[in-house]
Parts: C-alpha cells; structure tokens; sequence
C-alpha cells in the first residue's frame, strides 16, 4: 500500500493542481488509515493489501479517531481523504468495489467562527503603530488582512505584481490555483505606500528566485505564513486572546454582512467555490434580522396593523384571500401548497 500511495500524491501533485499544503494533509490522513489498520492486524504498513482497506477497519479507524477525542469535522476531513484515495485505486483497478461509498459522513457541529468586533479589530490595527520599517509593514499586513479577508497562504505569497495600488486591487491565486481579483479601501492603499518606500530598505533579490515578495523579514527575504501568524496574534493580543489570521477573515466577512453586503458578492471576495462554505463562515445574530426584518419590511413597523379588537371586512382582504374564500370546494381533498 505504501507505493499506492506515493502513485497517489504524485496523481494529485500532477494531475488536480492541489497545493503542497493539500498533498501533506492527504498523506497525513491516509497514513494514520494505514497505520491503523496495520497495527490492528499486527503487520507493517507495507504488508497491507487494497483488500484490508475495507469497510470494517474504516469504520474502525473513524471509530479511533472519536476515542481519542478528535471533534466531527476532522474526522470528515479523514474520511473524504480517504475516500478519494479509494477512488483512484479503484479506477486505476487496484479494488473491485469502493467501501468508502459505503461510509456515513459525521454530521458537523455548527461553530460560531472566531472574529472581532469593529471597535476590536479598530483597536488591533492601531496596535501597530511602530515607526520603524518593520512596524509599518506589520501595519500594512493588518490593514491588508482585514480590508481583503485573504486566507494566510495568500497574503503570504503575494508578489510586488500582485498589487495594482492605483486601483486598489490585488491578484490573489487561491485553493486550487484558482486566480481572483480582490479590491481594498484606502486606508490598506495609504499603508502599502508607505511600507513599499521601507521596503526597499529590505530588499534581496535571490538568484534562484526572480519572483519579489510584497512582504519581507528583517532579512529581506519573504515574511513566512508562521511570522505572520505570530505577529497577527500578538497585535490582536491588545483586544481579544488567541485570535489568529483566520479571525481576520471572520471579522471581514462577519463586518460586511453586518453592513448589507450581499452573500454572493462575499463568496467572490472570499474564493469560496460553494455558497455553502460562506454561510459557515458568516453569521448574523436574531438581534439583527430582527432589525433588518423592522428596517425594510412595508408593513413591519405595525402602523398598517387594524386597532384591536376591529375586524377587517372582507373587502378589505387581500386579492388573494377573497379568491380563496369564494371559491367553491372540489371535494377532491388536494391541498395548495405555496
């Protein structure tokens, strides 16, 4: 099984455009299969063959994986590993049947995303506030985060090309090396000026990398995803514990839709690929399609309401319920639906 699986990762490197992010997180799961199911038969994972991947010892792996008290969703997130890695053996007629096709998926639990205020992320971007050229470009990385919602990876990889200020906009190559334009406010345009005067300070070009990143170390070469996450979290530290570049997504998307802006138009912004994805990530409180509910309903403030106790005459109903009223019965027992 072990070769199966180098043939796997390849297929995927070569053939999906998966991520090398994605490619590990595959070979993370399905090696925990393995290991699993070699360790319960007592063999090596390579003595394995397809036909131990069965629907028994899937169903024994999912059942470990909720013994050790990992949450639903990662235990989805393995069982979809494994799944597609049943897949491809199949159709390249390694297995004669799928057992994973014959898996449940673990029902989520619905989490509420971690995201920050207005008046809290207002307190995290002023937070940066050094004068000095690694304090401006930490600014400029906030500000960025929370004018755009990029994910991690992608403001990590951005290039100088990627940045149209004049515009205000930003090329951003996300899952899948799906490319998106994203737009952003002044305020991240204002920044990004000042650091790019900074940043040529910094800069070093490598030979063997002609690319130059929008966004260095003290050394001058790319700030990594882990330096950002480290800086997010310490900025943020001034107005909530434990918020990481992801909250910042949160509190983009969570603010704009606060604010009226409609979910399909978030998806784009987000790079979601389902609607479904951005519902999970966005959230509005009863409190608030209550207002919405009393702001833009015709008849919701009660003013059209008749006084209590007055009975409305019939020629006032509405079009509909007269019709529905004076039709006759057709005995036919069929309700109308609508």
């Amino acid at each position: 099984m072990t070769e199966h699986l180098k043939a796997f990762l390849k297929h995927l490197a070569l053939n999906r455009n998966v991520s090398p992010h994605t490619v590990r997180a595959y070979d993370s799961d399905i090696s925990q299969l393995l290991r699993h199911t070699a360790a319960e038969a007592g063999l090596k994972v390579g003595q394995l063959t397809p036909a131990s991947l069965d629907r028994s010892a899937l169903r024994r792996f999912l059942a470990a994986a909720h013994t050790l008290g990992q949450t639903r969703s990662t235990a989805a997130r393995k069982l979809s590993s494994v799944r597609t890695f049943l897949r491809y053996l199949r159709r390249e007629g390694v297995m004669s049947a799928d057992p994973g096709a014959l898996i449940a998926t673990p029902k989520r639990e619905v989490r509420m995303p971690a995201h920050l205020s207005e008046a809290e992320m207002s307190r995290t971007l002023e937070a940066a506030a050094g004068d000095d050229p690694l304090g401006r470009r930490d600014r400029a990385i906030l500000e960025l985060f929370y004018a755009s919602g990029l994910r991690l990876s992608e403001l990590a990889s951005l290039d100088l090309d990627s940045l149209d200020l004049s515009r205000r906009m930003v090329r951003v190559v996300g899952k899948g090396g799906k490319e998106r334009i994203v737009p952003f406010n002044h305020a991240s345009a204002a920044a990004l000026r000042v650091w790019l005067v900074d940043r040529e300070t910094l800069r070093l070009v490598s030979r063997r990398d002609r690319r130059e990143p929008l966004f260095l170390n003290f050394r001058g070469g790319r700030l990594t995803t882990r330096s950002i996450d480290r800086l997010v979290r310490r900025y943020a530290g001034v107005a909530r514990d434990n918020i990481s570049p992801h909250a910042l997504r949160h509190s983009f998307a969570t603010h704009l839709l606060q604010r009226g802006a409609d979910l399909r138009a978030i998806q784009e912004l987000l790079g979601h690929a389902r609607l479904s994805t951005t519902q999970r990530y966005t959230h509005v409180n009863a409190t608030q399609l209550r207002e919405v509910h009393r702001r833009t309903h015709p008849r919701a403030t009660g003013d059209h309401a008749p006084p209590e106790g007055t009975s409305v005459p019939p020629d006032a109903a509405p079009t509909g319920e007269r019709r529905a009223a004076t039709r006759p019965a057709t005995g036919s027992g069929r309700r109308r639906e609508g």
